[in-house]
């Protein structure tokens, strides 16, 4: 092919398409997921702490563009030493057998909060300090140690584990990650060892998913040694108990160049002391044994010496927080399916009717498969991102928030079908599955809502592939100094417009007998491609505003993501002659099969712009009338 028909090609793909996309809407620029509970959600700042796009090694980031970057998922990795690994496990056991024979989540949900003998039980564990570094009184755990004892708490008892999440994941996060030396050796000791707990303070009555919104305001003091800090916070995990508080508070900051003053957030420490208070504990649907409350700031005096990552950059804190956190979403809840699966399985062995256990019936089965594809996908998907983040990956953002979609969801539709299993007695609350249930219902809307989440993924990635289409359109202007490039991808666009294969493969990655589920992820992948690119000159810039759109594209992302994960994972067992290897191979061809079928119809339908388009007005006009008339429409069948 010569170079003028691929420069025709590519002038072609990228027409109209200096799609400089912004990452999010006005609207969606500050966007944090209600939190719900405490923990508020994130959709991480597209340029905060990481890479630029055309840097990173991201396989999400890469899908977007049709690429496949197989550096940080092949082969499925692991940050483990031989030293960790020991150390793991002689923790896995008392952990274990703590949550089997000291704690009742059935107790502690009927109390309302912790019971305080499994509190001093978790302190004397070490629980509260697990990732602080020794030195300082804690444990020192990697991601991926922190990963497994968190799942073990998801297994047994969700509300112990919002407590400690809300403590460590995200309450002190901030101390590990923007402390400095003297803000870590005052706090995190005591931090670590329990004496005082820690709660995250962002979301507000006016605030949500917007954080640009928050009210409470920090004003420093003519002499600088001080901000004065006013402002109240709702649904604060831990904040009843908690002693030490990461806020979040808008600070007039000059513009280092201009001068001129504009409001910015600041993160603060804040001390439990004069003027701060906190409401009565919020009577909530689920994780009740997990403390919730307002907590009020009064014309606090917080020392300017705890500022936390420098004054105005409280947002990009907030991300980072958030985003360190969400791996360990995914392995707690994997860790909340096992439990199901194992309730449902023990029931399905031993309930007869009709003469036959309920496990040869080909409904359970199908109820019981698809609940384990469900555990499986999730708990690889915590596990490398736990490694990546090991490893020294900064990439991790779109699987971070991935992990916590998929994983939240999953266990909802794994606990929904324990229930649908156990029958009658999964109902009652005696069987504890009911608990589960509706402690799993808050994960959904905390620490980013999945709506807001799915918009980031689609935005952050369409972001990086509307970058390249942007450094092509660069490259056309000038083709005698980039003939390379417009060759390469001129001939990648005419095999895609042909159906052809433009060459991407995972094999020598996958193991040989998954080679036919990883070509349904190469194609499903390469078509995801060309429909980004074809919505990106679609729409341009006007794509942050097309919601029905960038859910879809989410939906897709999600899914490639998912069968990446469970290939790599299955080929490493498969290729290590693991006991189970058989089983996770049949579980992965089930999501690779079917994940493919769903990601497949999505794109057509993204890309004829017809059914997608008339289906999109129907749900406007139908949202529309709802809102005008403040509830249902329709007349009633009876005429009255």
């Amino acid at each position: 092919m010569s170079a003028k028909v691929c420069e025709r090609v590519i002038r072609a793909a990228a027409r109209g398409c200096s799609v400089s996309v912004r990452p999010y809407s006005q609207a969606a620029e500050t966007v944090l997921g209600k939190d719900g509970v405490n923990v508020e959600a994130a959709v991480p700042h597209a340029q905060s702490g990481q890479k630029t796009a055309e840097e990173s090694r991201s396989f999400a980031v890469g899908m977007f563009k049709g690429q496949i970057h197989t550096d940080q998922v092949f082969p499925y990795p692991s940050a483990l030493s031989e030293e960790q690994s020991q150390f793991l496990s002689e923790l896995v056991a008392p952990v274990s057998r703590f949550f089997q024979e000291v704690n009742d989540p059935a107790l502690n949900d009927s109390l309302k909060k912790v019971d305080d003998k499994t509190m001093a039980g978790l302190k004397e564990l070490g629980a509260f300090g697990l990732q602080v570094p020794t030195e300082l009184g804690g444990m020192g755990l990697n991601n991926t140690q922190y990963a497994r004892l968190v799942e073990i708490v998801g297994l047994h008892d969700l509300g112990v584990g919002i407590t400690l999440g809300a403590h460590q994941s995200i309450g002190f996060k901030g101390i590990l990650l923007y402390g400095n030396r003297e803000q870590k050796a005052k706090y995190l000791p005591r931090l670590a060892s329990g004496e005082t707990i820690a709660a995250f303070c962002l979301t507000e009555p006016s605030s949500g998913s917007d954080a640009a919104s928050i009210r409470t305001t920090a004003k420093k003091s003519p002499c600088g040694g001080y901000y004065t800090l006013s402002g109240g916070k709702i649904w604060i995990s831990n904040g009843g108990i908690a002693d030490i508080f990461t806020v979040f508070a808008k600070t007039p900051v000059a513009e280092p160049t201009s001068g001129d003053v504009r409001e910015k957030i600041t993160a603060f420490i804040v001390e439990r002391g004069e003027g701060v208070t906190h409401g009565p504990p919020d009577s909530k649907l689920g994780i009740r044994a997990s403390n919730t409350a307002a907590v009020h700031f009064d014309e606090v005096r917080v020392p300017a010496e705890n500022v936390l990552g420098g004054e105005g950059n409280g947002f990009k804190v907030a991300m980072n927080i958030l985003n360190n956190g969400r791996f360990g979403m995914a392995a707690a809840l994997s860790g909340t399916m096992k439990g199901m699966i194992q309730r449902a399985v023990e029931h399905a062995s031993n309930r007869v009717q009709f003469g036959n256990k309920l496990h040869h019936f080909g409904v359970i089965q199908e109820k019981l498969a698809r609940m384990a594809v469900l555990q499986y996908v999730t708990e690889s998907m915590a596990y490398m991102i736990s490694a990546n983040m090991d490893s020294g990956s900064k990439d991790f953002q779109i699987e971070a928030a991935i992990s916590k979609i998929f994983g939240s969801e999953a266990a909802w539709s794994v606990t929904d079908e324990c229930i649908q299993i156990l029958g009658g007695t999964g109902f009652m609350k005696d069987c504890g599955v009911e608990r589960v249930l509706r402690d799993l219902r808050i994960f959904r809307i905390f620490e980013g809502t999945n709506d807001i989440l799915r918009l980031f993924v689609s935005l952050h990635g369409l972001q990086s592939a509307g970058k390249e289409l942007k450094s092509l359109q660069k490259a056309l202007s000038r083709p005698l100094n980039n003939p390379g490039l417009l060759i390469s991808e001129g001939l990648k666009r005419v095999r895609r417009k042909a159906g052809l294969s433009t060459g991407l493969t995972l094999k020598g990655h996958v193991h040989p007998e998954l080679e036919r589920s990883a070509e349904l992820a190469v194609g499903a992948l390469e078509d995801f491609g060309v429909t980004v690119e074809e919505l990106l000159i679609r729409h341009g810039k006007r794509i942050v505003d097309e919601q029905f759109v960038l859910q879809r594209i989410a939906d897709c992302a999600i899914d490639l993501y998912a069968m990446t994960v469970v290939l790599s994972r299955s080929s490493r067992s498969l290729e290590q002659g693991l006991p189970g290897a058989l089983h996770e191979k049949i579980l992965c061809d089930i999501w690779c099969s079917e994940a493919q079928s769903r990601v497949r119809k999505t794109l057509r339908s993204l890309r004829s712009g017809g059914g997608g388009s008339e289906l999109f007005r129907n749900l406007r006009s139908a949202s529309a009338a709802l809102v005008e008339h403040g509830g249902v429409v329709a007349s009633h069948p009876l005429g009255f």
